[in-house]
């Protein structure tokens, strides 16, 4: 027991130094005065670019611990009417693929700052919008486009506006249309939709529903996927109304967890019940007389008999 609480205390002491060696700051090396001579100066920059060394290494960690929420690299794309914007939307990617092949990213002629992408074929009204991104010949794509169709209805039941994408349609060869219709793609009005993943593919759960057998040899998937087309205010998005789904891993296992709290719970319960039961029955039960002495023993078996002579 004893040179167990001396490693500990070692182990305490060791990281208690170390500690304080990291806290040190990078300044507090560099306060040599410079008429000090060379070898000062010599070992100063040497410890200077150590502990420089060590800062950095921090600084990427710090950077690979917050790269799960890191912004998204490029600003919304807007589409513009009277001057003001009418509809934002942004992601952090946007691929598209047909059947087997190499899919095609259409983030950065998307979202990029050259704006690659035309929009002017984009309409705003009060109840309906729809945002027509055109990429021209992408690839083995000619006239790429894809057309968002958004609608602002209003619902007694909630007694508000709600924003929903009714379709996503990809047209390519001038002539040819694949449509994919949304399901559970909507937020109130007043708010923008945001999902990690809204797409055709059945393990991002398949918010985008090919409409035919030629629309199903295609996917279209958007990550981290952020639009609105109503009651935009300075040009920024108002805060978003995030997808859920009904069974997340999350939901799932606290489900089955409360499952067994409650299969625990209902067999104490049980338990508890039986020994009552088991108490009170042992208090009804008659108290059991036993003989101390051989007398009583014989006046016993004497009064045993006699009872069954007259019976």
């Amino acid at each position: 027991m004893a040179s167990l609480w001396k490693h500990f205390c070692i182990l305490v002491l060791h990281l208690h130094s170390y500690a304080s060696f990291h806290q040190q700051p990078a300044s507090s090396t560099a306060s040599v005065v410079l008429d000090e001579g060379s070898n000062t100066r010599m070992r100063n920059e040497e410890h200077l670019g150590f502990t420089g060394e060590l800062e950095n290494r921090h600084v990427s960690q710090r950077k690979l611990l917050q790269t799960t929420g890191a912004a998204l690299p490029f600003s919304p794309l807007k589409v513009l009417s009277n001057g003001e914007p009418c509809i934002l939307f942004q992601a952090r990617k946007l691929s598209l693929r047909f059947e087997k092949q190499k899919p095609v990213d259409l983030t950065e002629l998307t979202f990029s700052p050259q704006k690659l992408v035309d929009t002017r074929e984009s309409l705003c009204q009060q109840d309906k919008a729809t945002l027509v991104m055109k990429f021209g010949d992408v690839e083995d794509l000619r006239d790429l486009s894809i057309r968002f169709q958004l609608s602002n209805t209003f619902y007694e039941s909630s007694g508000q506006w709600w924003l929903s994408v009714d379709r996503v349609s990809v047209s390519y060869n001038t002539s040819e249309e694949v449509v994919f219709n949304a399901t559970d793609v909507y937020a109130p009005a007043s708010s923008s939709y945001r999902c990690l993943h809204v797409s055709s593919l059945q393990r991002y759960s398949g918010l985008l529903l090919p409409s035919t057998e030629q629309a199903q040899r295609w996917a279209i998937t958007f990550i981290d996927f952020q639009i609105q087309a109503f009651n935009i205010s300075a040009g920024k998005f108002s805060p978003a109304s995030d997808c859920t789904t009904v069974l997340t891993p999350a939901i799932l296992m606290g489900l089955i967890t409360s499952l067994i709290l409650l299969l625990v719970l209902a067999y104490a319960l049980h338990m508890v019940v039986h020994l009552k039961h088991i108490e009170h029955d042992d208090d009804q039960k008659a108290d059991v007389y036993f003989p101390q002495s051989p007398e009583q023993l014989d006046h016993c078996c004497e009064e045993t008999s006699a009872e069954k002579n007259v019976m």
